[in-house]
């Protein structure tokens, strides 16, 4: 008996609301807080509101009026699904995957990537995964790396020989599997026989585009092609925005290669931002349009620049080791203007700089941030410090005044007494 025929029943549920409802319904993410997946498609197929889950939904909000409005939310969201009933195979169907080699991921699971969990209610109900490689592993050392469609002859070269060089390094690359940029990281993984990763807006067993076919094949041999839409799904213009979410939380960092300012790649960069994730880019020509996008997020989002995987790595491994960082080469740079130029300040003279104790809260997190060895970007600080960008920006710029920290090449790091 195959793996997927001992599918229990609430990963049965999980494989059926993935007919039923389209990935990140507020609603359905927030019934599976408070319900199991059985009890809600059992209510779904009965046409009544879970008792015990509507509830508490609607109990929850600014003020007890809001119920009447929540509840009528709530029976829109189940008329919605009920719609799709049409459409959801019988329990042999959803265990068997209607394929061979597609086999389903639900939360708990071993092989679930924890990071996932990060999206709350907008969290997958389930993975259908095409691919014999443990999807948890892949993500643990994980890069996604994304860019424009109409991408140039510079940026598909840039995004091959990064992924090719993070392969060799021993990370996976994620990518959405499109023309361009995507298509360029998956192919420089492959090359050197990394895992790759594409996530489809679309069933696993829908090649899309139809020209990825070799390659999605190829991708399946060595790595995973993965979807939270089941087998069989087409894609829509909206679920390319939708599964850019989960590109963005599935990996430890988002590098943004080619993009211009109206590129969809923008939309991972903003969920991997919002995610606390260390968000990259790669800088292009300052003529060319379709770098526009990249120079936007370094100028005003705080993204780090970088042209190698050694950035990359550094970026994401803040403790870093010497084989993996060397002590020369071209270094990071983060948001123009935002922070204090290179060569920090001493502090003034005649002026006892605080100590440990002495520092605000903030600061101290910062602080703690940084790494003993080594140094980190901003993006990487603050996600390690729990803050936002200008908070961190604010401190690090109190921190180095005060003789704490000094800005290198290669971001931040501790003062050397």
């Amino acid at each position: 008996m195959s793996p997927a025929r001992r599918l229990g029943p609430q990963a049965l549920a999980r494989a059926a609301l993935t007919y039923l409802a389209e990935p990140g319904d507020p609603a359905l993410g927030a019934l599976l807080e408070v319900c199991e997946p059985a009890e809600v498609l059992a209510a779904i197929k009965a046409g009544t509101l879970p008792m015990i889950g509507a509830g508490a939904l609607l109990a929850t909000g600014s003020a007890p009026a809001d119920s009447p409005a929540r509840r009528r939310a709530l029976e829109a969201a189940f008329g919605r699904w009920r719609l799709r009933s049409p459409w959801l195979p019988d329990d042999t169907g959803l265990a068997d995957g209607r394929g061979d080699g597609i086999r389903l991921v639900c939360p708990a699971d071993p092989q679930w990537p924890g990071q996932l969990d990060e999206l709350g209610t907008a969290r997958p109900y389930a993975l259908w995964l095409r691919g014999q490689a443990d999807l948890r592993q892949a993500c643990l050392r994980s890069v996604s790396m994304v860019g424009s469609r109409a991408a140039t002859g510079y940026g598909a070269h840039v995004a091959g020989e990064i992924a090719a060089d993070l392969g060799e390094r021993g990370w996976t690359v994620i990518s959405g599997g499109a023309y361009g940029i995507d298509a360029a990281a998956h192919r420089g993984a492959l090359v050197t026989g990394a895992v790759t990763i594409a996530v489809l807006a679309c069933g696993v067993d829908y090649p899309y585009p139809a020209g990825h076919a070799d390659l999605f094949a190829t991708i399946a041999e060595h790595g995973l092609v993965i979807s939270e839409w089941p087998p069989g799904r087409q894609p829509a213009r909206l679920r390319f925005l939708v599964r850019n979410r989960t590109i963005a939380a599935l990996s430890c960092g988002t590098v943004i290669v080619e993009a211009g300012e109206r590129s969809g790649a923008l939309n991972t960069a903003r969920h991997a931002a919002q995610l606390g994730k260390p968000l990259m880019a790669v800088p292009g020509p300052v003529t060319s349009a379709q770098s526009a996008g990249c120079h936007r997020i370094i100028r005003e989002w705080g993204a780090t620049c970088v042209t190698r995987a050694d950035h990359i790595i550094e970026m994401l491994s803040p403790l870093g080791t010497p084989e993996t960082l060397p002590a020369t080469g071209a270094g990071t740079a983060t948001a123009t203007g935002a922070t204090p130029p290179s060569g920090s300040p001493e502090p003034a003279a005649g002026d006892a700089p605080p100590s440990r104790d002495e520092l605000d809260t903030d600061s101290a997190r910062v602080l703690d941030a940084l790494p003993a060895r080594g140094a980190a970007g901003t993006s990487t600080i603050a996600a390690e410090a729990g803050v936002d960008l200008d908070t961190v920006l604010r401190c690090l710029g109190m921190l180095a005044g005060s003789g704490f920290i000094e800005r290198c090449d290669r971001g931040w790091r501790l003062r050397k007494a």
